[in-house]
């Protein structure tokens, strides 16, 4: 068997410990109804393959381990109800019976000079794609994927007609079809142009569903995930996150049995209709590659297991709780030993959680490499700059021992979102001096922000997770790195300066200066001029003609929220950006600041958009 083994082998994670905290009062009644801590070991460098302790499961990795979203609810009705409505769980849906919101009344897309036709007959719903240089294809929904900000959907070809090719690919093939609809603006939009792709030249199909949406979007078996980094020769949709980790904080991945392991592949292999194939790693991560298709899912969507690995040792008995970590005969996820000895000894539930949600949550299939800390992802790690990477990002920053995902989202509420956006500011802020208590006065946090502690300016995730990542919605959400905006990393490195994502008025220099007086910091001014050209330059304005794609993104939605009249030059000349998703940022801007949406259409070829951007009032 080839294996993988990391620099690095150390500690286990704790078990998930009962939670105290604002936000996840239902993941911690679930932990109570299900029992109890269980205390780590530091002087025992267990993987999952070793004894899991008693009262745990022995195995939560195989198909044979799980038990499906369904079997939970005979205990947890409540928080299964809830969860079935919940986008995540929402995130992959059975076309013929889901809710879909796209308007399959006939209604068209035009992308350059190609046409998709969304139209619908009986139960089925179908789209058409004519392309002058790709050639023309029907295509069958059977998966609507999303529905939180937009829907995507993929679909197999039922009839194609292109000159030498009476058929587009694999007829049995899932493919993602190349249209997406945006729920906030029902409207629709080029499916790639919700990352950081170049431009397009027409409607193409897209890749094989259940050879690369299939595994994040829904529930697999967990040593499906980790062939590749087992093998250590190659990875599948679903890698690991670890080689976008730090040295410090990757894990291992070894094989620990390889009786077990064979096993473990020639039942997989069985399951995957290639009984007789011979039982290694690689040869196994091929097969699931080419094989693997919706029936081998353990259900369709994000269910309990997806995050709560393999539970029908739970289900059959209950005195055998379900672990976050992966527990296995045949193989060991080693982790990086705790950042100090006090956390070894008081456990890293943090941890742990995040690490379970960036199994999904850690952006690894967009090719855009700069991050946000002036680096690149290809060399050093660094923060993702759009959605879907949170829980990467909240693992590399300044909390990530002592603050988990759930402490902010339920994971298990249908509305997670919405109630997370309405808490009111003393709740917010304590999620932050539960741990950081000297700052949990008035006094002290006025004396600590420099800002009026009733408003924004003293928030503490206004400023240590600011809004400066691409949402799935159009919009900003927040970067989840926790930080300092004062940090010399993101003042020389990053632009805008965080500070002016709320004074959007100001100049380079006299935000540097008054972050200086107000925490005793220097700035190198040499190192400003050449991000921003000069210092008496405003910031946001520099950084949207200056800056990289990313950081211009961000300056464009600030400019247009603030309707900065002085941006419309700068604006209209990036409506054929290189990347989509920033011509995006860059009129929307232009509708907020011109108080009704502008008549260009972003979705034409260049030369008619800048002629169009030319009759801009």
């Amino acid at each position: 068997m080839a294996h993988l083994t990391g620099s690095l082998t150390g500690a286990p994670l704790s078990r998930l410990r009962a939670l105290a905290v604002p936000l996840a009062v239902v993941v911690a009644a679930v932990v109570a109804a299900c029992g109890g801590p269980s205390a780590r070991s530091p002087a025992v460098a267990r993987g999952p393959s070793a004894a899991a302790g008693p009262g745990s499961v022995t195995s939560n990795v195989r198909f044979d381990d799980y038990a499906g979203s369904e079997a939970c609810a005979r205990c947890h009705a409540a928080y299964v109800d809830s969860w079935r409505r919940s986008p995540m769980h929402n995130m992959t849906r059975d076309a013929r019976t889901a809710d879909v919101k796209g308007p399959f009344d006939g209604t068209e897309f035009r992308f350059h000079d190609d046409v998709a036709r969304l139209e619908s007959a009986g139960a089925d719903r179908f789209v058409t794609l004519t392309s002058k240089r790709y050639g023309r294809g029907v295509y069958r929904l059977t998966r609507v994927i999303g529905g939180h900000h937009r829907e995507d959907y993929a679909g197999v070809s039922v009839a194609a007609v292109r000159e030498g090719a009476p058929a587009l690919g694999d007829p049995s093939e899932e493919r993602v079809l190349p249209v997406s609809f945006m729920l906030a603006t029902r409207s629709l939009r080029y499916k790639g142009y919700s990352v950081m792709v170049k431009a397009r030249d027409g409607l193409k199909i897209g890749a094989v569903w259940n050879q690369t949406c299939i595994f994040c979007h829904n529930t697999v078996p967990y040593a499906s995930t980790v062939l590749g980094a087992l093998a250590g020769s190659g990875v599948y949709q679903g890698q690991v996150l670890d080689p976008l980790l730090p040295a410090s904080l990757r894990a291992s991945y070894v094989v620990t049995d390889e009786r077990a392991m064979t096993s473990l592949l020639e039942r997989e292999l069985a399951r995957l209709g290639a009984p007789g194939q011979k039982p290694t790693l690689d040869g196994a991560l091929a097969t699931t590659r080419s094989r693997f298709r919706a029936n081998h899912l353990v259900e369709v969507g994000i269910g309990c297991e997806s995050c709560h690995l393999g539970a029908a040792e739970h289900v059959k008995d209950p005195t055998r709780l379900p672990s976050f970590e992966p527990v296995s005969d045949a193989f060991a996820v080693r982790l990086a030993p705790p950042r100090s000895p006090r956390l070894a000894a008081n456990g890293t539930r943090a941890e742990t959680l995040n690490r379970a949600c960036a199994r999904c949550h850690q952006v690894l299939f967009s090719g855009y490499d700069p991050t946000w800390e002036g680096g690149s992802r290809k060399r050093s790690p660094g923060g993702s700059h759009i959605n879907s990477g949170e829980a990467r990002d909240m693992m590399l920053g300044a909390c990530a021992s002592k603050l988990a995902c759930v402490d902010c989202h339920d994971p298990h509420a249908h509305d997670g979102t919405a109630s997370l956006q309405k808490l009111e500011p003393a709740r917010a802020d304590a999620l932050c001096t539960r741990c950081h208590d000297s700052y949990a006065s008035a006094d002290a946090l006025r004396a600590h922000s420099h800002h009026d502690p009733a408003g924004e300016g003293a928030r503490c995730l206004a400023c240590h997770m600011p809004r400066k990542n691409m949402s799935l919605d159009g919009k900003l959400s927040r970067y989840h790195r926790i930080g300092s905006p004062t940090d010399m990393a993101k003042v020389l490195l990053d632009r805008p300066v965080e500070c002016a994502l709320c004074h959007a008025d100001k100049e380079v220099g006299a935000l540097v200066r008054t972050m200086e007086k107000w925490w005793k910091k220097s700035y190198e001014r040499g190192a400003l001029e050449k991000l921003y050209g000069a210092l008496d330059a405003n910031v946001l304005l520099a950084t949207a003609e200056r800056g990289k794609p990313h950081e211009q993104a961000v300056a464009f939605q600030i400019l247009g929220d603030a309707r900065v009249s002085a941006a419309v030059p700068v604006l209209a000349g990036q409506l054929t950006h290189p990347y989509p998703i920033v011509r995006g940022y860059a009129k929307r801007a232009l509708d907020e600041i011109k108080g009704a949406p502008v008549p260009i259409d972003i979705d034409a070829a260049d030369e008619v958009i800048e002629e169009q951007a030319k009759r801009l009032p």
